[in-house]
């Protein structure tokens, strides 16, 4: 690239750029350092049946799985060849649906943890399907996201599965919706995992807590704070539209879940000319996806190194008078 020092033919002969190179051109888009994509494609069936979700039991047609499988691998076939615009690339499933059930989610999940410019790969899964493939990833390149379900899987069944993720050296964070009725299967779940696993509570959508309430549900997740109330985020700064981005199945962009303007197309580029910094056009944000990217919240420090998969960066909390519960495992 010419700079705008000035060039010089002699010992004190200086000509500008403009002299030397003619006309200016516009320049494109620069190199970003790193982009973060939540991914989003057609996909909305699920083999689980939860009361509080509106794709629950939802069952796809044959031809819109056969779409979302291709939209997936050029998903997968973008990244591949993302060096040549974002020098590190972070994805993040976020399925309407369960996605590591299907078998090109989790091939897209080895392949892209293999990408050396791909720092992390994460999903959010109800933690339901087979674990082994997993060994075929770069483990230190992957993260999941999984959400137990009371009343859809044993207990027993879903602790399982989480020993068996941990087992291949794979991070993971685990949660559960902070209904009332789940109080105590959090409470066993948070006992039977070991304290270096991040319990993580999401408050039920429209359900008003009690103080009580929410002391309790802090004792499991001591930043359930984040969860329960709404963050006010109309004219604050976030950091979704610059450094991370929502992608369709189609590859159009929007800067995230919440907000429908589209900023252009993955697969034509047109979205890097408008990846720049941008106030939350939103009245408030409830949503973790959403709201961890809020620069007026400290939570990019709160979960550093963990944000796509949930994992707080000091954890286990170090605390006084904490029991030692190093004798349990999952």
């Amino acid at each position: 690239m010419i700079t705008d020092l000035p060039m010089t033919i002699g010992p004190a002969q200086p000509i500008s750029p403009a002299q030397a190179t003619g006309p200016a051109r516009p320049a494109g888009p620069a190199k970003t350092a790193e982009l973060t994509v939540l991914y989003r494609g057609d996909l909305s069936s699920c083999n689980y049946d939860c009361p509080y979700c509106p794709f629950a039991k939802r069952i796809d047609r044959p031809e819109v799985l056969r779409r979302d499988r291709a939209q997936v691998e050029r998903f997968v076939a973008w990244a591949r060849d993302a060096p040549a615009h974002h020098e590190r690339l972070s994805v993040l499933f976020t399925p309407w649906g369960e996605a590591l059930t299907r078998s090109w989610y989790r091939r897209a999940v080895v392949e892209l943890s293999r990408m050396p410019h791909v720092t992390k790969v994460a999903v959010q899964t109800n933690l339901s399907c087979r674990t082994g493939w997993l060994a075929d990833a770069d483990r230190d390149g992957v993260g999941l996201w999984a959400t137990y379900h009371p009343g859809e899987v044993p207990r027993e069944r879903f602790l399982a599965r989480c020993g068996e993720v941990r087992a291949l050296g794979i991070r993971l964070s685990v949660g559960v919706v902070g209904l009332p009725e789940h109080l105590d299967e959090a409470r066993a779940v948070r006992d039977a995992l070991p304290p270096e696993v991040y319990v993580w509570v999401n408050a039920a959508e429209g359900y008003d807590y009690r103080d009580t309430e929410i002391a309790d549900w802090t004792r499991i997740d001591p930043h359930f704070g984040y969860s329960v109330h709404p963050h006010p985020s109309a004219g604050l700064p976030c950091r979704t539209g610059e450094s991370a981005i929502t992608v369709d199945g189609t590859g159009d962009v929007r800067r995230c879940h919440f907000v429908p303007v589209r900023l252009g197309n993955l697969y034509d580029g047109t979205y890097r000319s408008a990846l720049r910094p941008r106030a939350c056009p939103n009245t408030v944000c409830d949503c973790h996806i959403g709201y961890v990217h809020l620069e007026t919240l400290p939570l990019y420090d709160v979960f550093a190194g963990g944000v796509l998969e949930r994992v707080p960066a000091l954890w286990p909390p170090v605390r006084a008078g904490t029991p030692d519960r190093s004798h349990h495992r999952c």
